[in-house]
């Protein structure tokens, strides 16, 4: 098995289970989160065809088991559905465990400091591919939903993005060479604004962030529309 699915296992395994657990039950939910995967995901790997056709990253063949659609390695692919499923499921596991905790004031904080940030980076590598399209729409997507309207789980969703950077470091770690030779993903350096978090582009942080807000808006709707209609 290749080092790939090797990682997109481990990710989603402890996720999966412990979505049964009496608490949490986020397999009460998989109604509404399966099709916001797949939704945000198809958009996601269309955008991931064409900068791989671009040459803007590509994938070691050493580490992947050899089956393509497209451009894009069987791995890449699930890439879009495991690492968003362990996501959502931390959101999931604070909403069970901390139903009464609202950080509206750290929301409102870290979503002006997200979307300056973001934007203003974004503008200025224009240039870059990578940087211009991951930060710029990010930014945009955070600030038009937040401050034209707050979504209520919010508050609870940025909290949530906070702690999954700590496994999404470890993972796109593995990913990018920091335990390997060489990289399972390599980046172009000309589409990316130079400065890395150990072996991980700092893009990857707001390209994470543009795909989980995506899902949780899709996955949000659905998911009250799935309750409030138990029966379908």
């Amino acid at each position: 098995m290749s080092l790939y699915l090797w990682i997109n296992l481990l990710t989603l395994a402890g996720p999966f289970f412990l979505s049964f657990d009496k608490k949490v039950a986020f397999y009460k939910h998989w109604k509404a989160l399966f099709p916001a995967l797949l939704i945000v995901g198809t958009g996601f790997l269309v955008w991931d065809e064409f900068f791989t056709q671009n040459g803007i990253w590509g994938f070691n063949p050493e580490y992947l088991s050899g089956i393509y659609l497209g451009h894009l390695p069987l791995e890449e692919i699930l890439f879009f559905f495991t690492v968003p499923y362990a996501c959502i499921f931390i959101f999931a596991c604070i909403e069970a465990y901390f139903p009464d905790m609202n950080p509206n004031l750290f929301a409102y904080i870290f979503s002006i400091s997200y979307s300056f940030t973001a934007l203003f980076l974004g503008f200025y590598h224009l240039e870059n591919w990578y940087t211009s399209t991951a930060l710029i729409g990010s930014g945009i997507l955070n600030a038009v939903f937040y401050f034209a309207k707050t979504p209520s789980w919010y508050p609870k969703f940025s909290i949530a993005f906070m702690v999954a950077i700590l496994p999404f470091l470890l993972v796109n770690g593995i990913l990018t060479g920091l335990f390997t030779p060489a990289p399972v993903v390599w980046y172009n350096e000309v589409h990316i604004m130079g400065p890395r978090i150990g072996s991980i582009p700092a893009e990857d942080l707001f390209y994470n962030f543009f795909m989980l807000f995506g899902i949780m808006l899709i996955y949000m709707t659905l998911r009250k529309k799935t309750w409030a209609n138990p029966l379908r």
